[in-house]
């Protein structure tokens, strides 16, 4: 056991009795002879307003964090020094893009590592892009036809059945897994961002996704009805395809339609004239990116269940027959020692942490102690991770990259340096920093070649049956 693992888990061990300790003084607090009241008392409120006039601390504090913005009040600047300094990087990062008011934070972390080959391999200017919406777009519809299928295949069960529900809630919601952008992409291939750009939709997708779920719950009681009436499973996905076709006019008309061919024509950054005629999107991702992006797997950690398992969700998808969901849940400490791995051997790695987390936006700042909360509002947080999870405090919600980290003189990661995609007004031009323990409490999964992968690890993971996880599990959240 490397000291690293044994400080993490001291550090649990630590966690575990501060909730203890809280739990004891929570009750050294509490008049048992006393009776409890359900409801909250007009007594009840007098006392808490009296304790809280009683602290001057408590006036102080509220006297400064209602006129600034707390979280700037509470910053020490002092820990702002050295943030975005690492010792280890790879090289070729490229600008900070920005996904605007829009779930595609995956799309753009995966187009990010590709786009990386691309400035390396043309000399290209770091704003290079590769189309977002071209996968938004498949996205979508791929995701509009998993409803559908799955309605015909739930239409048996209740209408309040709670699967049938969950998936009705939001269907087409922006977000994704790792597997889903291997599987749009291997079916739809990948185009620059010159070619298919951005539009008002990509902008803020909320009246696109609303227009589109509001059919979509449509045609899911038109499917039940005509099998409640005996018509055939066939004659209802021929009845399907109508209802894709309107789907299909609508993204059109939001998006724009996705090219079938293109020219790429281009000046590296040095001026010399690039160019690749007549390419479909396919062509463009076998010859021109060469990408094999089948070839990663995904590391979990998941504190809830056992390691060393595979774990998928049921009906997580977007293509239908795509690649599956398959998550290795593995220790926390051996995910950042083959993260580590990956950033020397000059590979970022794509990541889907809980964002609403500890985050300071302007600083770019992903820690737990960068804010002062215990200085402000005299509080204190004793959940651990798995707690989080149960308690729907905490589940995946965004994806990001890996381009960086910062080691002591033991090889052991301090921070971590992350490519984000919320633009070049936050953060280092849109990098951020992690802090090491940020990355033990928050981060849930982590994408790495399988060459970077111990061998045992992945044979677990291409030969074990997956433990299957219900739709509405936490790790099936969409990041």
């Amino acid at each position: 056991m490397t000291q690293q693992h044994a400080n993490g888990i001291q550090a649990q061990e630590n966690l575990q009795k501060q909730q203890e300790q809280a739990l004891a003084d929570a009750l050294a607090r509490v008049d048992v002879s006393a009776q409890g009241d359900a409801s909250v008392s007009l007594s009840a409120l007098d006392k808490y307003s009296a304790s809280f006039w009683s602290n001057k601390k408590n006036v102080l504090a509220m006297h400064a964090l209602t006129a600034k913005d707390p979280w700037d009040v509470l910053v020490n600047p002092a820990n702002t020094a050295n943030r975005h300094v690492f010792n280890v990087t790879v090289d070729n990062q490229g600008d900070c893009l920005d996904q605007k008011r829009t779930g595609r934070c995956w799309l753009f972390a995966g187009t990010t590592i590709l786009r990386r080959e691309l400035i390396k391999k043309f000399n290209l200017k770091p704003d290079f892009e590769l189309s977002q919406t071209f996968l938004f777009f498949y996205d979508k519809f791929e995701k509009a036809n998993s409803l559908l299928e799955n309605m015909i295949d739930l239409w048996q069960e209740d209408i309040d059945d709670r699967v049938v529900q969950y998936l009705l809630t939001n269907p087409l919601e922006d977000g994704g897994t790792f597997a889903m952008y291997v599987s749009v992409v291997n079916k739809y291939g990948l185009v620059p961002k010159s070619v298919y750009g951005e539009t008002e939709a990509t902008t803020s997708s909320l009246r696109m996704n609303w227009l589109l779920t509001r059919k979509l719950r449509e045609f899911t009681m038109q499917i039940r009805k005509a099998l409640e009436q005996g018509i055939p499973v066939n004659t209802v996905r021929l009845m399907k395809q109508d209802m894709l076709d309107e789907i299909y006019r609508i993204m059109v008309i939001f998006l724009g339609e996705p090219p079938k061919t293109f020219d790429w024509q281009i000046h590296d950054k040095d001026g010399k004239y690039i160019e690749f005629n007549n390419m479909t999107p396919l062509q463009f991702k076998d010859q021109v990116v060469g990408c094999k992006i089948e070839d990663n797997i995904s590391l979990l950690n998941d504190t809830r269940h056992e390691m060393k398992k595979v774990y998928t969700v049921d009906r997580l998808r977007n293509v239908v027959g795509g690649l599956p969901v398959r998550y290795l849940n593995v220790d926390i400490e051996k995910m950042k020692q083959l993260t580590i791995a990956a950033l020397k051997n000059n590979r970022p790695v794509w990541f889907g942490v809980d964002m609403a987390q500890f985050k300071h936006r302007k600083h770019g700042i992903l820690d737990t102690t960068f804010v002062d909360y215990e200085l402000g509002f005299d509080i204190k947080f004793n959940m651990t991770k798995k707690d989080r999870v149960l308690a729907k405090e905490s589940l995946m919600t965004h994806a990001m990259v890996f381009t960086g980290v910062h080691l002591d003189e033991q090889g052991n990661p301090i921070r971590w340096r992350v490519q984000n995609s919320h633009s070049k007004n936050c953060g280092e031009n849109g990098y951020w920093s992690m802090s090491d323990e940020w990355f033990s409490e928050h981060l849930y999964q982590v994408v790495l070649d399988k060459s970077d992968v111990d061998d045992d690890l992945v044979k677990i993971l291409e030969t074990e049956t997956p433990i299957v996880l219900k739709p509405w599990d936490p790790m099936g959240a969409l990041a």
